[in-house]
């Protein structure tokens, strides 16, 4: 079993609603944001490869396009935009377009914290 893997950049707003008031959390801030996406599979014998990076470079152009700059309180789904429920948005977006999807891992690379969301074996 293979793992190949794609990473994006986005850069957005959020805010958290449900911090109490004068944390720093509650008012709006910005991040840049890391996402890695993991996709397992049996190479194609054909073509060589667990699946085409053109078609995560494609999804991952729609994502982008969707989250960068933007805030993301004002997407539907992400009301409360989290690192999980960051992570398990960009899971139910992806799930069904892209077979084998292993990991989605969000990050915040200037404070160092992450979070990953698998995929539970059968």
């Amino acid at each position: 079993m293979f793992e190949i893997s794609c990473q994006f950049l986005f850069d957005a707003a959020h805010y958290m609603p449900h911090m109490r008031e004068g944390h720093a959390y509650r008012q709006m801030h910005g991040h840049s944001f890391q996402v890695k996406l993991s996709v397992q599979g049996v190479p194609d014998p054909a073509t060589g490869w667990v699946l085409d990076f053109e078609v995560l470079d494609a999804l991952i152009g729609e994502i982008s396009n969707e989250l960068d700059h933007q805030l993301l309180n004002e997407i539907a789904g992400l009301a409360t935009p989290t690192l999980e429920n960051i992570c398990a948005w960009l899971w139910r977006r992806l799930a069904s377009r892209v077979s084998g999807l292993a990991r989605v891992t969000v990050t915040h690379p200037s404070v160092g914290q992450s979070c990953s969301l698998a995929a539970q074996p059968d």
